[in-house]
């Protein structure tokens, strides 16, 4: 297993941009916590949050099973060059987390890492949501996100404790092995019809609930119920 470093620790406060009045969808004003900056002392991780970091909905970003975005730093070279946006960088995706080392094929649910005093976990996969296509005026971003399994991933914490960029996560506990990030990807967005797979993962102990109740809606009722509002929501 390669050395996973986390290169960036990033935080940042609600910011509001955009025109109030605008007739065009993408311009309208919004308010985000998408734009963080880089900290460099070490920064206090709680239960539900880093530090100085802030979540405009808090009913889909933050929380127990979202304390931690993390985000592979490899992937912005690909968005560079498929977008042809220079500054798709660190911290374009609003990501906690800038790391290397580590990809959506080999970072599972339930794995448990040290870094620095703190303990964290694996919780699930990110959902892309309307914000990034937001933030680079691209109206399909979060199709292209998914569609691509670059999506990042959460952590919820289990030890809270003081974090500084340039540490190591090191790898504690991998009780999921078949449950990569890229394998949860594939069954919710891509083999929703393989109902075995499909609730294979929502019996996943430590996948987030909020997937577990996706998937279970999913063999109940053969959809994700969610897609075009999250994907899209007021950028149409």
């Amino acid at each position: 297993m390669n050395e996973m470093i986390v290169e960036k620790i990033l935080v940042g406060n609600l910011k509001t941009v955009g025109e109030k009045n605008s007739n065009h969808p993408m311009n309208r004003e919004w308010t985000s916590g998408i734009f963080k900056e880089p900290v460099k002392d070490p920064v206090w991780l709680g239960k539900t949050k880093l530090t100085g970091d802030e979540q405009a909905d808090l009913k889909n970003h933050g929380g127990l099973e979202k304390a931690v975005f993390v985000y592979p730093i490899q992937h912005y070279l690909k968005w560079q060059e498929e977008l042809m946006i220079e500054n798709m960088n660190i911290g374009a995706m609003g990501e906690n987390f800038a790391l290397s080392g580590q990809l959506e094929e080999n970072a599972c649910i339930g794995d448990c890492y040290k870094i620095g005093e703190a303990v964290v976990q694996i919780s699930q996969p990110r959902q892309p949501c309307w914000k990034p296509a937001r933030r680079f005026q691209i109206k399909d971003l979060a199709l292209r996100l998914q569609n691509s399994g670059r999506t990042g991933w959460y952590l919820r914490v289990i030890k809270e404790g003081y974090v500084k960029e340039g540490q190591r996560l090191q790898l504690l506990e991998r009780p999921y092995p078949q449950w990569t990030i890229a394998k949860c990807n594939e069954v919710m967005h891509k083999k929703k019809k393989d109902l075995k797979a499909v609730t294979e993962l929502a019996s996943c102990e430590y996948l987030a609930q909020s997937w577990r109740k996706t998937l279970h809606a999913i063999v109940e009722k053969g959809e994700n119920p969610n897609v075009e509002k999250r994907v899209y929501g007021p950028n149409i």
